[in-house]
């Protein structure tokens, strides 16, 4: 059982209809067309629930997709801070990171589906919500690197390059991911792999970084983990 429908096993009666509505939407943009596409009439019928049944919960069809959007990124993003909370970038922090990406959005495949359709056809408000996101993670991520040692010469410009060079490469990576099988396992860990090198060459390359030089600096002291050490 996936964890989307274990969490709708666990929903109150009040909020089923509420959550029908959403499933509903989801089931259909995983299926045909992007959200701004779908009518509310689709949506309740494929929910199970008169028109009227919507507007108890959503006033429109755009504060449901923005009630999805957040969904879709809030435990993910919370997930995410918990793996970078107490490590420093070695590999294995940046090999659990992107095993906790990825497992989620294996688990929250309809979710973010979803939101790579919006980001890339659907309306310009869902468009600047996800954008919203997204930042949102680079600048996340570019707090937790600014309190890296090796990182003190890197100004917070800066930071917040080699995170958004970080979160787009994943991202990217994310949309070819969602464009394999399901069933597709080697497909899926071979994402993972390209992944995991990707944050790994950016975060043991921004060590010989200085913001306020040209030249390339002193590798200095990124802690790494041994090889067999895993």
């Amino acid at each position: 059982m996936s964890r989307e429908t274990a969490a709708r096993g666990r929903r109150p009666k009040r909020g089923r209809t509420r959550q029908a509505l959403m499933d509903a939407a989801l089931d259909l943009v995983a299926k045909k067309a992007p959200f701004s596409s779908l009518s509310l009439r689709e949506v309740t019928k494929r929910a199970g629930v008169v028109p009227t049944a919507f507007y108890r919960h959503f006033p429109d069809m755009s504060a449901l997709g923005l009630t999805l959007l957040d969904e879709s990124f809030r435990t993910l993003r919370q997930m995410m801070r918990e793996v970078r909370q107490h490590e420093l970038p070695n590999e294995r922090m940046i090999r659990g990171s992107m095993e906790t990406f990825f497992t989620y959005v294996r688990n929250n495949r309809t979710h973010f589906l979803f939101v790579s359709k919006e980001l890339y056809g659907g309306s310009a408000t869902m468009r600047q919500a996800i954008r919203r996101e997204i930042r949102l993670f680079v600048s996340e991520l570019a707090m937790d690197m600014a309190r890296f040692p090796f990182l003190t010469q890197v100004s917070a410009q800066d930071l917040q390059m080699m995170a958004s060079l970080v979160v787009n490469g994943v991202v990217a990576l994310t949309q070819e991911m969602l464009e394999l099988d399901e069933d597709d396992e080697a497909g899926q860990h071979e994402m993972l792999i390209v992944a995991e090198k990707q944050v790994r060459l950016i975060y043991f390359g921004v060590a010989q970084w200085r913001s306020d030089s040209d030249q390339p600096a002193e590798p200095l002291g990124l802690e790494r983990v041994p090889p067999g050490a895993e």
